[in-house]
């Protein structure tokens, strides 16, 4: 199947193999890099589920499918993928969200053999007693490192404070309790539930041949033998729209004090589409709040601020989450003045149109970089489960009457406060 990408000048090519791997490929002979991501719908939100091969839900520790990215690279050959890729002018990694895991690699050169290794090394499993407990001393190392730094910590503790019993709630790396508590046995529960070819889908963008990138596929695949899979049940969650806890405040070594008030916001009563959800809501802080914004500019002027502000979005099913981040030392005068701020809940059709052509541009320009065109089909089916080829069309269909509709239906009552400030110990 292929589809073009509107106003992009590229086109998309889909397959789906007969177990379910879905692989898509984007060619654009004109630029001199290649990257593949190899994604796994299984993050940090998926702690609870009934493991396979069994009939009852389990919970399994917090951090557990990061602990398993890191361990995947581990290979029974004592090859080391980073290595592999390195000799053939490649770079490799890996990342865990709440969402999903993605293993990846970036080179021109040696294509084949490095897609390959990309399949080889996620689709072989190797786990041992001794290299999970060698693994366990390496991540509670970054984990008390993140303790030390202060955004992490105001990030964290921010999300923790929104939800009530929702696993985004905590840490995508666990904690230090968790993280001892991870078995071998447990990694491999985890492994065979969620590494199964139809909970996968590989990316490929760059310089390449699609019909080449479909055989490597299903040439390596032809060689191994993968389990019975079967549908992947997870648990669900029945969140207030309240907030776990209202204020906290933490004393750490800062010279500016920061703070996050983070809103809980149910979009799950909303009749329309998550696309347009994600993108009014988001608008909207931005125009009220962000680097152009009247408001943001008055509170310099103030010195209530001398930066601009962050402004951060998760979601799960039935919420979305903003979250605004500043360094002030006039903590409470920032609060009340965002609060007010977000009282007239309309946005101009100006500033709609403005940030549409912003979005229309990052898109454009999006043809001319692999990673940007890999993140946004990545995004896509992790967010939306399913690719949008005409990005263009449904920006340009936003407009500030469904926008302002939107608005109206949705309540900023619910919002939680952390701060850091300096400990004076």
């Amino acid at each position: 199947m292929e589809r073009n990408l509107n106003k992009l000048d590229l086109t998309l090519y889909e397959e789906t193999l007969d177990h379910g791997f879905h692989v898509y490929v984007v060619p654009n002979k004109k630029v001199n890099n290649i990257y593949a991501t190899l994604t796994i719908r299984y993050g940090s939100n998926h702690d609870c589920f009934i493991p396979y091969k069994e009939k009852e839900k389990v919970s399994f520790p917090h951090g557990i499918a990061h602990f398993l990215e890191h361990k995947v690279f581990e290979q029974e050959s004592g090859e080391d993928p980073f290595s592999f890729f390195e000799s053939r002018g490649a770079n490799c990694n890996a990342n865990t969200s709440n969402q999903k895991t993605t293993y990846l690699f970036s080179g021109m050169h040696s294509f084949e053999d490095n897609l390959n290794m990309l399949l080889d090394f996620v689709e072989e499993p190797y786990f041992t007693e001794e290299n999970v407990e060698k693994e366990k001393g390496i991540i509670i190392e970054e984990l008390n490192m993140y303790k030390d730094n202060p955004i992490q910590r105001l990030y964290e503790t921010s999300i923790y404070n929104t939800f009530h019993s929702h696993p985004c709630r905590y840490s995508v790396g666990g904690t230090v309790e968790s993280v001892k508590k991870i078995t071998k046995e447990m990694l491999y529960t985890c492994y065979h539930t969620f590494y199964q070819p139809s909970n996968m889908f590989l990316i490929v963008t760059g310089n390449v041949d699609a019909k080449e990138v479909f055989e490597i596929v299903k040439e390596n695949h032809a060689k191994k033998k993968f389990p019975k899979q079967k549908k992947i049940k997870l648990e669900t969650y029945q969140e207030p729209d309240s907030v776990f806890k209202k204020r906290e405040k933490i004393k750490m070594n800062v010279v500016l004090p920061k703070v996050s008030l983070t809103f809980k916001i149910r979009i799950s009563h909303i009749k329309a589409s998550l696309f347009e959800l994600r993108n009014y809501i988001y608008y909207f802080f931005e125009t009220k709040l962000g680097s152009t914004s009247l408001f943001l500019e008055t509170l310099k002027n103030k010195g209530i601020l001398n930066y601009d502000l962050g402004i951060q979005m998760v979601q799960t099913e039935d919420f979305l989450v903003i979250m605004i981040l500043a360094e002030t030392k006039k903590t409470e005068e920032f609060i009340s003045s965002v609060l007010e701020e977000i009282k007239e809940k309309t946005i101009l059709k100006e500033e709609l149109e403005r940030k549409k052509k912003a979005m229309i541009s990052s898109y454009i320009h999006m043809s001319d970089s692999v990673f940007a065109l890999n993140q946004k089909i990545m995004n896509n089916l992790i967010t939306y489960k399913e690719v949008y080829d005409d990005d263009f069309s449904m920006i340009k269909k936003l407009n500030v009457k469904d926008a302002n509709e939107i608005l109206k239906q949705i309540s900023f009552e619910n919002y939680s406060i952390v701060t850091v400030e300096k400990d004076e110990k």
